[in-house]
């Protein structure tokens, strides 16, 4: 793998560039962010008057494209094309990064067959926020919108709730109450921070244990990123010491102190050191 350094970099270069933008406030914008959209002859956005907002700040008066979900399919043939003579062009979404829960993957792919040049430009994304002031483990899960219907809904909770680590989605506030039973059913024992209007005037984190959980009196205004706490394991239910473990421990019973076995034999497993080290003792009395 290489790695180009800052000097090589070419800034000018022409393809499609995948431009992060702010999740609210306008200020999170980057420098290089500002420099790709000015230099675009054209720029793609989900909704051209959200997008209007953020460019007006900014002074850039590139060609706008509107490109969401129900026409992207349909927009392809004309940006290939102009991407094919030489243009540049950014994809914007409303807020954040392209593609992630929201439209580009399907002009990526497009791009990737006509090995037309993708360049990212990084900057905020809903998720790692989140994560990052959850407090929970960083190894997370990222599921983005949830399903519509009441069984897809089920089953895909049902699905996250089987991993370990932390667990991010994002719901609309008009739908948060009809998750509330299926988290409590699904993520009981774990802790749970409901993130809204993130860098934004009103941003609120509401933090609740997830078997405390009630349903909210008034809707909550803005997308929604829920972030679950990673499941915790239960010494007090570990498993018990195998056949193969036992073996080990009469292996090092006369090398190693008791202790030593202790830590060797709890290492990447869920049984309890109360348990290994009551053994140990046992059997060193026996010999």
């Amino acid at each position: 793998m290489v790695i180009k350094s800052q000097s090589q970099i070419n800034n000018n270069e022409n393809g499609l560039y995948l431009v992060s933008t702010p999740i609210g406030n306008l200020k999170d914008i980057t420098l290089r962010a500002i420099e790709t959209l000015k230099r675009s002859s054209h720029i793609l956005c989900e909704d051209t008057r959200v997008s209007r907002n953020l460019l007006d700040r900014y002074e850039i008066k590139s060609q706008l494209i509107s490109n969401h979900k129900f026409n992207e399919s349909k927009n392809l043939d004309k940006i290939i094309s102009l991407l094919k003579s030489g243009e540049t062009i950014s994809l914007i979404s409303d807020a954040g990064t392209p593609s992630i829960s929201d439209p580009g993957a399907i002009l990526v792919n497009e791009c990737v067959k006509n090995e037309i040049k993708i360049i990212p430009i990084p900057g905020p994304s809903a998720a790692t926020v989140a994560v990052s002031m959850s407090g929970f483990s960083e190894k997370f899960i990222f599921y983005g919108f949830l399903p519509e219907k009441k069984q897809a809904l089920t089953n895909v909770l049902n699905k996250i709730s089987k991993f370990d680590d932390t667990c991010v989605f994002f719901v609309s506030p008009k739908k948060v109450n009809k998750i509330i039973p299926e988290l409590k059913k699904n993520f009981s024992g774990r802790k749970i921070v409901f993130c809204r209007e993130i860098s934004k005037i009103y941003e609120e984190f509401i933090r609740k244990n997830v078997d405390d959980l009630e349903i909210f009196n008034k809707e909550l205004k803005g997308e929604l990123t829920i972030v679950i706490s990673e499941k915790k394991i239960n010494k007090n239910h570990s498993q018990e010491l195998s056949e193969s473990d036992i073996n080990i421990i009469h292996k090092m019973i006369k090398k190693l102190t008791i202790k030593e076995i202790t830590e060797i034999i709890s290492q990447n497993k869920d049984i309890s050191k109360k348990e290994i080290y009551n053994y140990c003792l046992k059997l060193k009395n026996e010999i």
